[in-house]
Order: C-alpha cells, then sequence, then structure tokens
C-alpha cells in the first residue's frame, strides 16, 4: 500500500439513505442528491487527511451528478456488486471504507480487505 495513500470511502446511498424513515422513498434520487450534498459540505467525519469519496447509487437514483468533493457512480446492475469491484480495484493500492449497513456487502468488502462503517458515519440520526 503506497504510504500516504488517500482513504477512498465507498458510500452504499440506497443503505445510508434507507437508514432512516423520512420519506426518502418518495424521491429516492433526490435523498441521494441530499445526502451527497452533505457529504461534500462535510466529508467523512473523524477521518483525517486526504480523501476521496464515491456514492454508489442504483435504481431510481441513476444519474445523480457528481460535484466537487463526491464522485458518484450509477451502477448498472447491483450497487452491490458495483461497490465490491471498485474495492476489489483499489484493493492493496489504498486503504477503503465503505459505509453501508447490509450484512452481506460487509463481509465481502472486508474479506478484499476494507474497513467497514454503518450509516451513522456520515447521517447523524
Amino acid at each position: 500500500m503506497e504510504e500516504n495513500a488517500s482513504l477512498l470511502v465507498v458510500v452504499d446511498a440506497a443503505n445510508v439513505v434507507g437508514s432512516v424513515p423520512d420519506g426518502w422513498w418518495r424521491d429516492r434520487r433526490g435523498a441521494a442528491e441530499r445526502l451527497r450534498d452533505r457529504l461534500a459540505a462535510d466529508g467523512v467525519p473523524g477521518r483525517a487527511g486526504p480523501t476521496e469519496v464515491v456514492l454508489v447509487v442504483e435504481g431510481a437514483a441513476r444519474g445523480v451528478d457528481s460535484v466537487t468533493g463526491v464522485r458518484v457512480e450509477s451502477a448498472t446492475g447491483s450497487g452491490d456488486d458495483h461497490i465490491v469491484e471498485l474495492v476489489a480495484r483499489a484493493a492493496g493500492d489504498r486503504p477503503v471504507l465503505v459505509v453501508t449497513a447490509d450484512r452481506e456487502l460487509r463481509r465481502r468488502v472486508t474479506e478484499l480487505g476494507a474497513e467497514v462503517a454503518g450509516p451513522r458515519t456520515v447521517r447523524p440520526g
């Protein structure tokens, strides 16, 4: 792993948005955009140093644009599979943090060496 490699933070948008029953299901795209904007403004609390944030969207949230500080990737199929691909590509080159509460996804990415954190890491409440 590179000595000063930036932390790659991969956020499972559907899982994080779905963790709070605030009516997100009425506007999935809007909910993903609000999460993206919060990440762009606040970053990942408690993580110092250079960080690259990737928000993975799927389904009705596909097509959300990237903004400064947050790259948005639309999964063509399963969002979980896309996240695993991102982690696999980065594995060994840089530290990776995946934000999700999905147990199976957590298992898959930790097997690749990623750290995991729950939705409250980026979405208090």
